[in-house]
């Protein structure tokens, strides 16, 4: 019995794998749907059973997909996160290195009219391109569009023009604006001043867009009969996290605070970052109960329009959240919390549906992983930094990355680009310079021996220090990084 289940196994990998390398080489243009949500941070699924959080469609989902548990968002920050993933380059080099705002506007950082895009190959190919939910890649300019997060000291929204879209087609997003329960979209043909609110909580109204971006009816959002992609990018669970449907709080309201909060890097109760986590926690994982009743929706709705087959589909976020852990109460740091993101991808008969614990992926690398997989290698730029790993992608062979530069924590003025942090991350270890304020410091974790990063076991003799440390000068050589990590 043993023996002939072996076998059976042996056959459906290898069918599998003949039909991963035949859809490289055919010319059928499969279609694609990224599903992204803010600031989910990567140990917030049901399946990895880390935290007590709901996700019943993910976990039904990740059985069918490859799910890469070491995925992180290398610049754990929207702007530069998104702007990786649009680009395929790293910060410096994109100069989305800052939160797009009014008070990084003077030094240029937002997303360049002339970067081309995963989204302008795929409409230079016949593609059909949708975007739908947060953008946060344009700067707002005077005078600023009259929306609270642009009352302030810094204006966050700006609405994009027809000509900075890459590609997109079907319109319906907004830059930033955290009004979860009445969010606000500039549709396809919208003018700047032509804004709308919806009394309804965002990642529903997205949801209901995205179904009839699916269905098509009458040809009316996209081209019919032409491949498509669709983004659907969702800001919760991102702050304000009150801003949730009741019914998602009522799965958490009466869930006991101590079976909340066991992760030995929680603030104890009574300290600043502490007392937050503990008020912010249940509505956090409301709030990714939500999204994850969104993202079965639309899955649904690609079943239903018999498009599953020939799409890929894409789950991720664009960075983590500490939530007030290890004193971080939010992300831009070096811990797991803030960098690790969920990271699941699909597509039927083609990538073997598997755990991959091993393999670390990078936000660069996505834009010519989907090119390659989607039959369009040879028409990647190449500019970018990002490497195709389609083949891994598809079924566990091939090259595979064996470290991922993170960086983060840059400030918006050029003469301090040489702020914040750079690293190194493995599969077991962390090894990063952190430059914050007047301090510095080397950090060394055991991700497998300490995965909570309890102790900063650096030591310049340490075998690891001396691996890494090299490794991290040739990520600032190769990414054109100015900062400087001190001689220890």
């Amino acid at each position: 019995m043993i023996k002939r289940s072996i076998m059976v196994l042996g056959v459906l990998i290898a069918g599998t794998l003949t039909n991963a390398q035949t859809a490289l080489k055919q010319k059928t243009k499969p279609n694609l749907l990224i599903i992204i949500a803010d600031q989910w941070r990567g140990q917030a699924v049901g399946f990895e059973g880390k935290e007590p959080v709901k996700t019943p469609q993910l976990d039904k989902f990740a059985k069918e997909s490859l799910v890469m548990e070491q995925m992180v968002s290398n610049y754990p920050v929207c702007s530069p996160a998104r702007a990786m993933l649009m680009t395929g380059q790293y910060p410096i080099k994109n100069h989305v290195y800052s939160n797009v705002n009014s008070s990084s506007a003077p030094d240029g950082i937002e997303l360049k009219k002339d970067a081309i895009c995963w989204s302008d190959v795929l409409k230079a190919n016949g593609y059909s391109n949708g975007y739908i939910g947060k953008w946060h890649l344009d700067s707002p300019y005077k005078p600023y569009v009259p929306t609270s997060n642009n009352i302030g000291n810094v204006a966050w929204n700006e609405w994009t023009s027809p000509d900075r879209r890459h590609g997109f087609d079907y319109w319906y997003a907004y830059g930033t604006y955290d009004v979860h329960n009445k969010p606000m979209y500039w549709d396809t043909n919208a003018t700047r001043d032509n804004f709308q609110y919806v009394n309804q909580w965002g990642p529903i109204h997205e949801a209901d867009k995205a179904l009839a971006y699916l269905k098509n009816e009458d040809g009316k959002l996209r081209e019919a009969g032409a491949p498509f992609s669709l983004v659907v990018s969702m800001n919760p669970p991102h702050s304000e996290y009150q801003l949730v449907p009741q019914n998602y709080y009522d799965l958490y309201k009466d869930v006991p605070l101590d079976s909340l909060v066991k992760d030995p890097n929680i603030p104890a109760a009574g300290t600043k970052s502490g007392d937050e986590y503990r008020k912010d926690v249940r509505y956090y994982y409301a709030n990714i109960t939500g999204i994850d009743e969104q993202i079965g929706r639309i899955i649904q709705g690609l079943k239903d329009q018999k498009i599953d087959d020939n799409t890929i589909v894409l789950i991720m976020s664009d960075h983590g959240n500490c939530l007030g852990k290890h004193n971080e109460v939010s992300k831009n740091n070096i811990y797991e919390e803030s960098l690790r993101i969920p990271f699941i991808m699909y597509w039927k008969g083609h990538i073997l549906p598997r755990k991959d614990n091993q393999f670390l992926g990078s936000i660069p690398d996505i834009y010519p992983t989907l090119l390659d997989l989607m039959g369009l290698k040879n028409k990647t730029p190449k500019e970018i930094d990002g490497k195709s790993y389609a083949q891994y992608y598809l079924n566990g062979t091939g090259t595979k990355p064996s470290e991922q530069y993170i960086l983060g924590a840059i400030l918006s003025n050029n003469a301090k680009i040489n702020s914040g942090f750079r690293g190194i991350r493995t599969a077991d270890y962390k090894f990063a310079y952190v430059r914050k304020k007047a301090k510095a410091e080397f950090v060394l974790f055991d991700l497998k021996a300490d995965p909570f990063e309890m102790n900063n076991i650096y030591d310049p003799n340490h075998k690891m220090v001396k691996k890494l440390e090299p490794v991290l000068n040739q990520w600032l050589q190769k990414t054109g990084d100015a900062f400087v990590v001190e001689k220890q």
